[in-house]
């Protein structure tokens, strides 16, 4: 079994696993074993599942990283993660018990990157591409902010009314990215989320899709995360 944890990376609403291409690039050249799957969308519980059967699949202790919605489901993964070792947060909803996303974005007026979503026949919510390119994506190059476009995976509305158990950041070490330009999520709330979880923190000038323009910030954290465990040693992203 290699020194090195495995890493899996848990995409939001409105991205998919590629999303994640420039971090996985980096950890894979530092000898990680990356894993990004594609997640449903369709339920809080049928994501967790998801999740579930990928983290069932690597060998030893994990990291999972979550973007956005992926921070919910991974904090709904509760006290049953037995090869989670740490949980890295970027620009991601990290609730306490008993709160919903809903109600947590209801105690404000609607962030620019979300303010005309769109909900079809089926209850998925969707962002105009206007929105995606110029709020979601806002420090991303258009023509790359398009193709994102494209691939966006609608989040069905439901899921942001589910009320999350007990969080899994209660029992396992966490990190935070804080995106301070984000909007889709308040760089506040970021804060908020990051300092009652007791996260190790940085901030970084990025728009909500970190990963995407600031894929070396979000590396780094990723195997800071990976090096605060006894097993794994120095990486060679600080040498290039």
């Amino acid at each position: 079994m290699s020194a090195l944890p495995n890493v899996v990376l848990v995409h939001g609403g409105w991205a998919d696993g590629s999303s994640w291409s420039g971090v996985i690039e980096r950890l894979q050249a530092d000898g990680y074993h990356v894993t990004a799957p594609q997640f449903p969308m369709t339920t809080l519980a049928a994501d967790v599942a998801r999740l579930r059967q990928v983290l069932a699949r690597q060998d030893g202790p994990t990291i999972v990283a979550g973007h956005s919605y992926g921070g919910q489901i991974m904090t709904a993964l509760g006290t049953d993660a037995p090869n989670v070792v740490g949980l890295v947060y970027i620009a991601a909803f990290a609730l306490d018990q008993g709160e919903s996303i809903g109600k947590l974005l209801s105690q404000g007026p609607p962030t620019p990157a979300i303010a005309h979503l769109i909900i079809d026949k089926q209850g998925f919510a969707w962002l105009p591409e206007d929105d995606f390119v110029n709020h979601f994506a806002a420090d991303v190059d258009p023509v790359k902010a398009r193709v994102m476009f494209a691939v966006q995976q609608a989040l069905s509305a439901t899921a942001l009314q589910e009320v999350m158990g007990v969080p899994a950041w209660k029992s396992v070490p966490s990190w935070y990215l804080v995106a301070a330009d984000d909007q889709a999520i308040p760089p506040d709330a970021e804060r908020l989320f990051a300092k009652r979880m007791g996260a190790t923190t940085v901030e970084v000038p990025s728009s909500h899709v970190a990963m995407v323009s600031h894929p070396d910030d979000v590396a780094t954290l990723i195997e800071t995360a990976a090096r605060s465990q006894a097993f794994a040693p120095e990486p060679a992203l600080a040498k290039r």
